[in-house]
C-alpha cells in the first residue's frame, strides 16, 4: 500500500505586516521558498507532478491561481502545473493533505504542497466583505447579521471559563517559547531567509509583562478578553513541503522527514466558529487509533489564545507538549501560508526531538478544522 511522506519542509521567516516582507510580491515569496525547496533536496523540479498550494484572499496580486504564477516567478519549467486552494486559515495544511491523498492514490507521485499569504500587500477580506457575502438562508438560520471571529473568541472564553489574565499569560508563555527557540537555533534548519532582508521571525516580543497586556484595550466586546496582545499578529510568510511515497523517495536517493499518518477535516458550529480543533482533533485520534497521550508534540494554531487553551481542556493534552515553540500569538499568522509552516515546525522539532507522533490543527472561518498526525521516520 502506497503511502505519503514528507521529504523536505522550508518556510520563510514570517514577517510583520509593514515589515521586512512586505516589498515582496507573494508569487515571488511563494517562488523563494519554491526554489529553497529543490536547492536543499537537489530534485529536478520538471519532475515535479503539481503545486497545490494554499492562499485565503485571493484577490489582487494574489488572484489569477498564484501557484502557477509562483511557478513561473520561481522559473521552474512551464510544463509544471499548479492550483491555488482556500479552506480559509487551515488552507495550506489542505494543500498538504490533497496532496498526499494524490499521492496515496497514485494520481500523482511528485508533489509540492504549501502556500501564502501577503497580508501586508493584500488585506484580510479582500477577497470578501464580512456580511456581505452571505445568503439570507444562512445569517436567518442563526438569527445574526454576520460572523465575526473575534466575537467567537469572546464566546469561547466564556464558555470555557478563560479569564484574560489566563489568555494573557498564556501570550507571554507564547512570545518567551518563541523567543528561546529562536535563540537555540530551532528555526535554523527549515529557514529561507532573505539575506539583507529578512533572518528570522519578526514578531517575538522580549520582556512583555501582564501589566503591559492590561494596558490593551479589548478589541470585540467592551468588557471583553480579547485584544491585539493575546490574538495572532497580522503578517507576511510562505511555506512549502516535498511529498511523495516512500517508494519515490528511496528511488531518489531522498530521505524523508515523517509519514502524513492521519488526515481529517471537520465542520462546527460556525458562530464560534472557533472550536473545531476540538472535533478534529478527536476524529483524527480515533480514526490513527492513537490516544492523545501517544501524541508527543502539537501545534495548535493561535489564531487567539482561547482557541489552544479551550483545545487542551478538552483533550487533556500535556502543557509541554502542546506549541513548545511558541505559536501565532508571538510569530504571527500568514493565513493561507500558517498551515504549511506549522506543519514545517512540526515536522523539524519531531525530528530535532526523536518525537514519533506530532499532530497539527488549526480553526477555521465557518466552524472547520484541519487535524494531521505526522510519524517520525
Amino acid at each position: 500500500m502506497r503511502d505519503a511522506v514528507i521529504v523536505d519542509a522550508v518556510r520563510t521567516p514570517i514577517g510583520r505586516r509593514g515589515g521586512a516582507l512586505s516589498g515582496i510580491h507573494p508569487a515571488d515569496l511563494s517562488a523563494h521558498v519554491l526554489e529553497a525547496l529543490t536547492e536543499r533536496t537537489g530534485l529536478d523540479p520538471a519532475r515535479i507532478d503539481d503545486v497545490i498550494w494554499g492562499c485565503v484572499s485571493q484577490a489582487g496580486e494574489q488572484a489569477t491561481n498564484i501557484a502557477r504564477t509562483a511557478i513561473l516567478a520561481a522559473g521552474w519549467p512551464e510544463t509544471v502545473p499548479g492550483t491555488t486552494v482556500t479552506r480559509a486559515c487551515g488552507s495550506s495544511q489542505q494543500a498538504v493533505g490533497m496532496a498526499a491523498a494524490a499521492v496515496i492514490s497514485g494520481q500523482l507521485d511528485i508533489v509540492v504542497a504549501g502556500g501564502v499569504e501577503s497580508m501586508s500587500r493584500v488585506p484580510m477580506g479582500s477577497a470578501a466583505k464580512a456580511g456581505e457575502n452571505y445568503p439570507a438562508t444562512v445569517l436567518d438560520r442563526y438569527g445574526i447579521d454576520g460572523f465575526s471571529q473575534g466575537t467567537g473568541a469572546e464566546m469561547m472564553a466564556e464558555k470555557w471559563g478563560l479569564t484574560r489574565t489566563v489568555l494573557d499569560e498564556f501570550s507571554l508563555r507564547s512570545h518567551e517559547l518563541a523567543a528561546a527557540a529562536s535563540d537555540r537555533g530551532a528555526f535554523d534548519g527549515q529557514l529561507a531567509t532573505v539575506p539583507g532582508v529578512i533572518e528570522g521571525d519578526e514578531g517575538i516580543r522580549r520582556g512583555g509583562t501582564l501589566e503591559k497586556l492590561g494596558s490593551l484595550k479589548t478589541v470585540f466586546k467592551e468588557d471583553g478578553v480579547i485584544h491585539a496582545g493575546n490574538a495572532s499578529q497580522i503578517s507576511d510568510g510562505a511555506g512549502a513541503l516535498l511529498v511523495m511515497s516512500s517508494e519515490t523517495a528511496a528511488e531518489n536517493g531522498l530521505t524523508p522527514l515523517a509519514r502524513v499518518h492521519t488526515s481529517v477535516v471537520a465542520g462546527d458550529d460556525p458562530v464560534m466558529m472557533l472550536a473545531g480543533p476540538i472535533p478534529a482533533t478527536e476524529k483524527a485520534l480515533k480514526r490513527s487509533g492513537l490516544s492523545i497521550d501517544d501524541i508527543g508534540a502539537f501545534e495548535v494554531n493561535e489564531a487567539f489564545a482561547p482557541v489552544p487553551l479551550a483545545w487542551q481542556i478538552e483533550t487533556g493534552a500535556a502543557s509541554e507538549r502542546l506549541n513548545p515553540l511558541g505559536g501565532a500569538i508571538a510569530v504571527g499568522h500568514p493565513l493561507g501560508g500558517s498551515g504549511a509552516i506549522l506543519m514545517t515546525r512540526l515536522a523539524h522539532h519531531m525530528r530535532d526531538n526523536d518525537i514519533r507522533y506530532g499532530l497539527q490543527t488549526m480553526c477555521e472561518a465557518g466552524g472547520m478544522a484541519n487535524a494531521t498526525i505526522l510519524e517520525l521516520l
